[in-house]
């Protein structure tokens, strides 16, 4: 087999690569589903202009000021998500979990009995579920012309084995587990075994892959707001936001060999496990104006999050080979911590009440998650390839969101449909990647008492990489779906 030359290889599919920190990432904590109330959900999340619903205080905190009293509620969550891929051939995985979507309270603070002036003015707090990011899946196939073991060989070129392990520390286990190793004459460039090492100018292929993937987490927000309501024509409101990351991602990459078998290889399996857990800041502020009665215009702003970021990460991997040799290698555990800057938002949106038939409620929603930004915390680390990377990477993109409600009495039916935009470039894997989700719902009221029920679902499909090489690529065809079905019980005081 010829040399081989060094070659850049960017992963863009979560959960590939040693470290985390690459603009999917930035991307994940960047982007926002708003989770919310069962009244919220099932309208779309359309509620930048319409207000009354304890939701607004994460998405438009001038909704805070359409409060007349005082109102405490908690929404439970079932969450199912099916994850279907296709490497040739087609594999299935799911999970369900259950979680506390939303709860929270608003206080009402001043209530003045007259027609002009400041009206109302209400204190809230909510805790609100942002992304859940639960999700497991399977991708089988067999592959007929490369491996991951070519991948490593690919990033190991340049350096000798004992600098593997300070540079890409992931090839040199597959380096000591007998998968890669110098080609003859060379001592910085690499071969599979697959390849013999680079004593054959053919590879044997037609191993069977298999990769086990598992996240767990969510990204989740405390939201402290204020709001009032001027002259029943201006609605105003302000929120600090305190934002939590937990994020477990685990891997489990199979190859085992057919019916050839190179240098008597039989099977590799190698683990990539990293934690993320982080806390961050942000300030919204939102308005909204009633013209008439029948029409409020919306708008508001979310600051960027300031995130402080910890990481652990660590790695192993596992060989055997037709002989009965087994071998078994682990890198050192390590843990990092970074800064993460995400793009600011500006909303705006239009609600019109259907005299006391209905309403119909729309969003509009801008963020440029290019802007998404890493920094170092004190290590001296220099981001700048990696946020090079993001502005190359993502782009501005734009979310639009519907709502409508019917009321009959004391019964409430809704529905709804959100379009969250491309956030990638034209130049990735995953430029057409975008999401939709479809909503219904319905709820009962009597008095000062209240229960709702949303149904969400929201699919998306992307390209996921296993690896990529200069012997050729794995990219599986990925398509997902999760269903959103939330509850909410809630009670009105202080009238």
């Amino acid at each position: 087999m010829k040399k081989l030359n060094s070659v850049l290889i960017i992963l863009v599919a979560s959960f590939t690569g040693l470290l985390a920190q690459d603009f999917d990432d930035a991307l994940r904590y960047s982007q926002i589903f708003y989770g919310g109330t069962a009244r919220f959900m099932s309208m779309g999340g359309a509620f930048t202009a319409l207000g009354g619903d304890i939701s607004t205080l994460s998405q438009n905190p001038a909704g805070l000021g359409v409060f007349r009293s005082s109102e405490i509620s908690v929404t439970p969550q079932l969450y199912h998500i099916k994850t279907t891929t296709d490497l040739n051939g087609i594999s299935s995985d799911y999970l369900y979990n259950f979680n506390l979507n939303q709860a929270g309270i608003v206080a009402n603070i001043i209530n003045n009995k007259k027609e002009s002036g400041l009206i109302s003015l209400n204190f809230g707090y909510t805790y609100t579920m942002k992304s859940n990011l639960n999700q497991n899946g399977l991708i089988r196939g067999v592959s007929n012309n490369s491996s991951m073991t070519d991948y490593w060989a690919d990033v190991s070129a340049g350096y000798t084995k004992d600098e593997l392990i300070d540079y890409v520390a992931d090839a040199d286990l597959a380096y000591w587990a007998g998968l890669i190793d110098t080609i003859p004459g060379y001592d910085k460039d690499y071969a599979s075994i697959f390849w013999y090492y680079g004593d054959s100018a053919f590879a044997d292929y037609g191993q069977t892959i298999r990769r086990l993937i598992s996240t767990d987490g969510s990204t989740s927000e405390h939201s402290f707001s204020i709001g009032g309501n001027y002259s029943d024509k201006f609605y105003f409101g302000m929120t600090l936001g305190v934002s939590r990351i937990y994020y477990v991602s685990h891997y489990e990459h199979l190859e085992k060999a057919g019916e050839i078998t190179p240098y008597g290889f039989d099977d590799f399996n190698y683990v990539l496990h990293y934690e993320n857990t982080g806390t961050g800041f942000t300030a919204k502020i939102g308005g909204i104006f009633r013209p008439t009665d029948a029409v409020k215009i919306g708008f508001a702003l979310h600051s960027p999050t300031l995130y402080k970021i910890n990481e652990y990460v660590y790695d192993n991997i596992s060989s055997s080979f037709t002989d009965g040799e087994n071998r078994s290698y682990d890198n050192n555990p390590s843990r990092y911590s970074y800064a993460l800057t995400t793009p600011f938002r500006a909303l705006a949106g239009v609600a019109i009440q259907l005299k006391k038939i209905g309403l119909i409620s729309v969003d509009y929603e801008y963020v440029d998650y290019s802007a998404a930004k890493f920094s170092e915390t004190g290590d001296g680390y220099d981001y700048s390839d990696k946020n090079d990377a993001i502005r190359n990477s993502l782009r501005a993109t734009s979310n639009f969101r519907i709502g409508a409600e019917m009321r009959y009495n004391n019964l409430y039916l809704r529905g709804g449909y959100g379009y969250y935009g491309k956030s990638f470039t034209n130049d990735e894997l995953n430029k057409d990647l975008d999401y939709n989700t479809f909503s219904v719902g319905t709820g009962f009221r009597e008095k000062n008492v209240f229960v709702d029920f949303g149904f969400t679902r929201q699919i998306n499909s992307r390209k996921y990489v296993l690896y990529q090489s200069t012997a050729g690529d794995a990219i599986s065809n990925m398509s997902i779906g999760r269903n959103m079905f939330t509850l909410t019980f809630g009670y009105k005081f202080g009238y």
